[in-house]
């Protein structure tokens, strides 16, 4: 007998409640943070063909739906509480939901969370969650904290060629386009950085009270430099961090390619697509992060006590424009964009 909406949710998605009394059996769920907290609240949308392809293992796929939103509040130094799930798929295909349940619940018993609520239906194969944690008030990383002078940093594996570094998501992507071809062993490795990415939720903890400013790596180190540049230049002219608009008094930054870390696997292709794929590549969830010179060892305390590599790799400048600097410290030039959802 096929499973209808209800005993689907039961099936694969009810667990023990722990966090919210009611679990997932009532029309809201309850949270309540730590007297004094805040909530720190962000969703992403995972659309099948634009951001995971139909070939994706589902454990793996249940992984990186939540990991994308925990990478959100690792971004904002938050502590992860709960999440909630809105699952469209065409019909109910029992082998993938086993799969897609496992994945999910295996990172959220990581991260000591429980899912709270949501929803599904039939429809195209979305699946859309929402994250909750709670910080502090007034120790949330945000992007608008950047002053000229600071130390630029990326988070990276523990490891010298380790996979799973930035630029490695995109490699995988470009073999599945079929412009490159990688040996089975390399493309299993950055295949599993594309499908499997791990949310710094622990570094961005541990930077609470030390980095300026920091971003998730999305849409590409380029775009999400970017986004901190703008952010932090608007705020300065407000002089009000946190209540900044999009503005148009950027920031800039020097930016040293030859310091960006990257995987054995990477660093074998041609300096052209390493490039591409470090700079624009996306789908990397590493923290982007600023902090002032004399953090520099506050900033490897913190790395060394969550397990994560750190690399500086430029600074925050006055002048607007992201400045990069080749090996030898000369200007480079490179004509890459980074994604956007709505441009091919």
């Amino acid at each position: 007998m096929p499973l209808g909406e209800f005993e689907l949710i039961d099936r694969f998605f009810r667990r023990p409640a722990r966090r919210s009394p009611l679990g997932i059996g009532d029309d809201c769920a309850l949270l309540a943070p730590a007297p004094g907290m805040q909530l720190a609240v962000s969703s992403d949308m995972l659309v099948e063909g634009r951001h995971f392809l139909s070939t994706v293992r589902p454990e793996r796929l249940g992984h990186k739906a939540l990991a994308v939103n925990l990478s959100d509040l690792a971004a904002c130094g938050a502590k992860p509480l709960a999440y909630t799930l809105a699952l469209s798929m065409p019909r109910v295909d029992e082998a993938f939901l086993a799969g897609f349940a496992a994945g999910l619940h295996a990172l959220a018993d990581a991260h000591a969370i429980e899912l709270v609520g949501g929803d599904t239906t039939a429809g195209p194969l979305t699946i859309c969650i929402t994250v909750f944690g709670e910080v502090p008030p007034g120790a949330a990383l945000l992007r608008d904290g950047a002053h000229p002078g600071d130390d630029l940093w990326v988070s990276h594996p523990a490891g010298e060629g380790v996979s799973g570094g930035i630029g490695d998501a995109r490699l995988a992507l470009e073999v599945f386009r079929g412009e490159l071809s990688l040996p089975g062993g390399d493309f299993e490795a950055v295949r599993r950085a594309m499908e499997q990415p791990q949310p710094r939720v622990a570094l961005g903890l541990a930077l609470r009270g030390v980095a300026s400013a920091a971003i998730d790596l999305s849409d590409g180190l380029l775009g999400d430099l970017r986004h901190v540049l703008r952010r932090s230049g608007a705020a300065r002219v407000s002089g009000e961090a946190g209540t900044a608009g999009h503005g148009t008094h950027a920031l800039g930054a020097s930016l040293d390619t030859a310091t960006l870390p990257r995987s054995a696997v990477l660093a074998a292709q041609a300096e052209a697509l390493q490039l591409t794929c470090l700079l624009t590549g996306g789908d990397d969830y590493e923290l982007l992060f600023t902090a002032p010179p004399a953090a520099r060892g506050l900033v490897e305390r913190a790395a060394a006590s969550a397990a994560v590599g750190v690399r500086r790799i430029g600074c925050i400048e006055a002048e607007p424009g992201v400045r990069l600097l080749d090996e030898r410290g000369q200007p480079l030039v490179f004509e890459g964009r980074a994604f956007d959802h709505f441009l091919p």
